[in-house]
């Protein structure tokens, strides 16, 4: 039996490790936390999730939370006038519902799982020391979290990686009270071209049905405006003042809104980054990044939770597919690169729209509002973003979809 070791308790390590214990490996996770400590501690992530990371976690037993966690059903999106009024508006259903489940619900359970299915769990902060051991006894390391010297291991890819700072400030707010949108829940976009992004969709949290407010400010712009808030009241009171101030359709659902708990709060700025996959040992030993350690994507389009799964389901194939040949640098290079087949659009159309929108793109959001073909290709593009790059992301493109569409 093979042995493979992973270090980091989330999306995609757990997910992975999940896999490969059905098909008889014998796996090992690396946690820093109890479950019980992810549970109480502070929010993560707003991972919304769209229907082909949710079959990657249906097709391992792992949809716990369907009948508990609120649908999302389509995307909305708008675009102000400056006038206190929208330029355009419009929405559209997604083929298959997404939902978001506060990783402090699903990770406790996956762990629990992971163990009842024969995994092994070790607690502990690894560095250095503990992947040099790991490496000698496992067949396979892969490291799927760390800080410090760890992540110190996975070099910058200074080809692949478009930004060294980061470009936006971003905030979370976990409330309860929100209103909802109307006749169907969507994640509901708002663009606000050289201020950021506001988007906002309901979730399943610790304490029951909640909404994400999620805030995404250009850094310096009025926004990049978190510094100094340092209680949960200030960081609501903050998140309201804003969305008051610049979308006034948004604020008409946020009377009598509440956090969902002390937690449900979090603030913080990096930049999207590209890392060389394969990490060396002082030994000389080789290691497997896997899903944010070696492609991490701004939250803007919500492709993090969607990417840790895909990347968990394609190393799971690369491993599978590779029997018993041995895990060298060559076997983790390929693995890495048969999913960079795929995240290198998802990365693309991400650093795309952290920039001001181009006239063609705003040209197309805004025919979207008369045009129900454009708005659902849009809204189920963040499935699949690589359908973006047929019409989507450059003029000539643009335009021959538009005449297509207008004939």
């Amino acid at each position: 039996m093979r042995k493979i070791t992973i270090i980091g308790a989330g999306q995609s390590g757990l997910q992975l490790g999940i896999g490969l214990l059905d098909h008889g490996y014998d796996v090992t996770i690396v946690s820093n936390r109890t479950g019980q400590q992810i549970r109480e501690g502070r929010v993560m992530s707003s991972q919304c999730m769209f229907g082909t990371s949710l079959a990657h976690e249906r097709n391992l037993g792992l949809d716990f939370w369907d009948a508990d966690c609120p649908p999302v059903e389509g995307i909305s999106f708008t675009v102000p006038n400056g006038a206190g009024g929208k330029a355009f508006s419009w929405a559209s259903r997604l083929d298959a519902p997404a939902r978001s489940v506060d990783q402090r619900v699903k990770m406790p359970a996956w762990l629990e799982e992971f163990e009842q299915r024969g995994g092994k769990v070790e607690l502990r902060e690894a560095g250095l020391a503990d992947l040099e051991d790991y490496a000698r006894e496992s067949d396979l390391v892969i490291v799927a979290a760390g800080k410090g010297e760890i992540a110190g291991l996975f070099e910058r890819d200074a080809e692949r990686s478009v930004f060294d700072a980061p470009q936006r400030a971003l905030a979370l707010t976990y409330v309860t009270g929100m209103a909802p949108r109307g006749e169907y829940s969507t994640v509901s976009f708002n663009m606000l071209p050289g201020i950021g992004e506001y988007f906002t969709f309901p979730a399943l949290t610790t304490t029951g049905p909640c909404d994400i407010m999620v805030f995404e400010g250009v850094p310096g712009g009025p926004l990049d405006s978190w510094k100094g808030i340092t209680s949960p009241e200030e960081h609501l009171a903050h998140s309201l003042e804003i969305v008051r101030s610049y979308l006034p359709w948004e604020a008409e659902r946020l009377d009598g809104v509440r956090l969902t708990d002390p937690n449900g709060i979090l603030a913080g700025r990096f930049p999207p980054t590209v890392r060389k996959p394969v990490g060396q040992l002082p030994s000389g030993a080789v290691i497997l990044g896997l899903a944010d350690v070696v492609v991490l994507n701004d939250p803007i389009t919500g492709q993090g939770s969607n990417n840790a799964s895909k990347c968990a389901a394609s190393y799971l194939s690369s491993i599978l597919e590779h029997g018993e040949h041995p895990f060298d640098r060559a076997f983790m290079q390929e693995t890495f690169e048969r999913y960079w087949d795929y995240a290198q659009y998802v990365a693309t159309w991400t650093n795309a729209l952290l920039g001001a929108p181009p006239e063609h793109v705003l040209k197309l959001l805004g025919t979207a509002a008369v045009s129900p073909r454009i708005a659902r290709r849009f809204t189920n593009g963040f499935d699949d973003p690589r359908d973006f790059f047929h019409w989507f992301m450059d003029p000539a493109s643009a335009e021959n979809y538009l005449a297509a569409v207008s004939a």
